[in-house]
């Protein structure tokens, strides 16, 4: 299958890549923090619930073109978050989302992903508008979204809570 934009992305420090079976268990140190998903999925998740999270994001480049990379940390191997293109059905528009285990907050691993997201989304796909969609609550997501140039631009209620749309700079007018 042809996607839209690189199965594959590299950084410093990360390796931006599809996801690949063994990857569920780094990632599932992210879905089990009760800290780490209390804006995004808002809850913790199984083992089962996590494979199937992730399962789901690479599902996501097949029906759409493009979707969530695991972020890899290049020293190590390990998957440490997700980062990348997201539109599930009942989103207000593409989305260009982050993730990171807690273990790896404050680094700048978050800010290197999303920048290198947003170059793809740049060079790649042009015409599509980009967002991020963030939890109104979501302090450290919102002041990354603001690091990477991404200005406010209307809250909306969404699943019995209030989020915010960050628009990202240079995005283009059409949609994907």
């Amino acid at each position: 299958m042809k996607f839209l934009v690189p199965e594959q992305i590299e950084t410093e420090r990360l390796l931006l890549r599809q996801f690949k079976d063994s990857d569920w268990s780094d990632l599932h140190h992210y879905y089990s923090s009760e800290q780490a998903t209390k804006y995004t999925v808002r809850r913790v998740f199984s083992e089962g619930d996590t494979w199937r999270a992730m399962s789901s994001m690479l599902g996501h480049w097949v029906l759409r073109g493009y979707g969530p990379y695991a972020l890899e940390e290049k020293e190590t191997g390990t998957v440490i978050g997700i980062s990348g293109f997201w539109y599930p059905n009942d989103w207000p528009e593409p989305e260009i989302k982050w993730a990171l285990c807690p273990d790896y907050w404050g680094q700048g691993y978050a800010s290197e992903a999303a920048k290198a997201v947003q170059q793809v989304g740049l060079e790649y796909l042009p015409e599509t508008p980009l967002i991020s969609f963030i939890h109104s609550e979501n302090k450290p997501s919102i002041a990354l979204a603001k690091a990477v140039g991404a200005v406010l631009e209307e809250e909306v209620n969404f699943r019995d809570a209030r989020w915010h749309i960050y628009r990202h700079p240079q995005s283009g007018r059409g949609r994907v």
